[in-house]
């Protein structure tokens, strides 16, 4: 289950960020490049605080991430 919700997470942030340079991206989010590069490659977790934060900066809600199959 957690592998499937960081790969959506990935794929959320890939698709926000777009062609935007991860410096850039990571500055508005309130993380470091490296850190969204981790998380957009699925290679680092986030806290539920971190998801938060970068949440409330979009303006998006975690129904926006997280798509649950049912």
């Amino acid at each position: 289950m957690r592998r499937k919700l960081d790969e959506q997470l990935a794929l959320f942030l890939r698709r926000k960020r777009d062609k935007s340079p991860y410096a850039r991206f990571a500055r508005k989010l309130g993380i470091s490049a490296s850190t969204l590069y981790r998380l957009e490659h699925g290679q680092q977790s986030i806290t539920l605080e971190r998801l938060d934060q970068i949440l409330d900066r979009l303006r998006c809600k975690p129904d926006d991430v997280f798509l649950m199959d049912t």
